[in-house]
Formats: structure tokens, C-alpha cells, sequence
């Protein structure tokens, strides 16, 4: 309930609960423009965690970061794991960035747990995602002077992961990643669209076009075309017994066959 403040308050303290899992994180031009997501994200976290903090009962703070959060500088490592540490070099990277600190923080004051999900991109049917509606334009861009791997996870396997770090209480941040990687170019391929391979002034119209076809180009998502995106996931098998059921590649092949919107006209009222 982001800009409801004192009923977010009142919802959580009435509850009272022992476990808080705060997933109410906004990427950015996934539902919303950069400027709202982070002003959403932050009054969510503010709000829900602040709240947290109220409630007695309160053994285990849970919250949804990203893998963004180690960033894609150069000389970064290709496949972090969680002992790397973090340096955003997006605007996503450092609202997950500070998510993570306020939490932390939290926890040290009040004496509970804190567990991070730090998540790969995560697409699924119901789940509005900036690089999905990318890929399933009918021309999608990439690197013409690089084609790095990246990967995702699948909204299921996302949620079956907060439910098993909830469970255990974890109290560590965790990397949350499908098994396998996939470039742009292969991804076009398995959707039968058509490669636009881009150079780096080509790029400024791309992001143009691209918000004129409904699917605007973050910066997280670009870095990610242009540098990859991955990490270590070995640690969330070991710690909460956690394995994602889909891979990269074929969430990636789901991406495809999911139906897309369909608007129906409001039916005309009959006397």
C-alpha cells in the first residue's frame, strides 16, 4: 500500500507478526517510469519495514533484492556469489541497494534476522517484467559488439524461494538465479523475431523506439544486453535447500508462449 502510510502501519503492528517478507519492490519501467518506481520502493520499504520494526512478535525480516545489486563495472566479477562485494551501476541496482541497507539495519537495532533474496530478472505470466516485453517485440535490439549471457528465474521459482528462506528464517543475503544462461541474439532466435543488431550511437534510438512500441529501455536492462547478467546460485541449495524447477533457457521459451493482452470493448448497454 505505497503512499498509505499509517494504514500500512496498522495493517502490520495489528498482525503482529513473526516473519515479514517485503517484496514490494517497483522495477523500474516495469509498471512504472524510473522516478515512480524509486519514490514507490522507497515509501513501501519506509512504510512496511518501519512498521516491522513496531511489532513484538517479530523474529525474521525477509526482502526482495536483485543481482543487480553487484553491478556490471569493468573488471566486475562475470558470476558473483554472495561474498562479492556489491557496487550498483544502475538505477535498479541501488533501489535494491538501499532496500538491503534499510532492512540490515533494522535488524541490528531490534536484534532479528534479515534474509535477502537477491533475484536474477524474474518473468513469468503475471508478471510484468521490462526485458520480457522487450523480448517479445516483433524487432528486438542487441549488442552488435557484444553478446554476453544473462539469466532469469521464473516467478514460480521466485516465490517457492521466499516461502523455503521464510521457512529456515535465513539470515543472510542469497543469490536466486535459474541454472543455465542464454544471450540476446539466442533469445531473438527462440522467438523467431528479428535481430536488430546495434552499435553504441544506435542505441539512443533504439530507447526511443522502443518506448514508442510500450516497452521502454531501462538502464538495468541495457547494461544487461551489453555486459550480462549472472551469479552464483550454489549457496541457496546449500542454506535453504532451494533449487529453481525451470532454467534459463526455458523460462526463456515460456516467454514465448504465454498469450499476450488482448483488450475487449466494454459490452454496449441494452435498454
Amino acid at each position: 500500500m505505497p503512499g498509505q502510510h499509517d494504514r500500512t502501519v496498522k495493517v502490520v503492528t495489528d498482525f503482529n507478526p513473526h516473519v515479514v517478507v517485503h517484496v514490494a519492490v517497483w522495477e523500474p519501467y516495469a509498471r512504472a517510469g524510473t522516478a515512480t518506481a524509486r519514490s514507490l520502493t522507497d515509501d513501501a520499504a519506509t512504510s512496511i519495514l518501519g512498521a516491522a520494526a513496531e511489532c513484538k512478535a517479530l523474529e525474521s525480516i525477509i526482502v526482495r533484492s536483485g543481482i543487480e545489486i553487484y553491478g556490471r563495472a569493468r573488471g566486475s566479477v562475470t558470476r558473483p556469489t554472495e561474498q562479492v562485494p556489491t557496487n550498483p551501476t544502475s538505477e535498479y541496482g541501488h533501489m535494491v541497494a538501499k532496500i538491503e541497507d534499510t532492512a540490515d539495519a533494522i535488524g541490528r537495532r531490534i536484534g532479528v534476522s534479515v534474509g535477502t533474496l537477491r533475484l536474477a530478472t524474474v518473468l513469468g505470466p503475471h508478471v510484468p517484467s521490462a526485458l520480457g516485453r522487450l523480448l517479445r517485440l516483433p524487432a528486438v535490439p542487441f549488442s552488435a559488439l557484444a553478446d554476453p549471457p544473462f539469466a532469469v528465474i521464473h516467478q514460480h521459482d521466485a516465490a517457492e524461494a521466499f516461502v523455503s528462506a521464510a521457512r529456515v528464517r535465513v539470515n543472510e543475503p542469497l543469490n536466486i538465479v535459474a541454472p543455465g544462461a542464454i544471450t540476446a541474439l539466442q533469445a531473438i532466435r527462440r522467438g523467431r523475431r528479428v535481430p536488430v543488431p546495434l552499435l553504441g550511437p544506435e542505441w539512443v534510438a533504439a530507447r526511443a523506439l522502443t518506448y514508442l512500441a510500450g516497452a521502454p529501455l531501462p538502464d538495468h536492462v541495457q547494461e544487461m544486453l551489453h555486459r550480462g547478467r549472472l551469479a552464483d546460485n550454489a549457496r541457496a541449495i546449500d542454506v535453504i535447500g532451494f533449487a529453481p524447477r525451470s532454467t534459463t533457457s526455458e523460462v526463456i521459451e515460456q516467454l514465448y508462449r504465454w498469450p499476450s493482452v488482448v483488450h475487449t470493448p466494454a459490452a454496449r448497454e441494452v435498454a
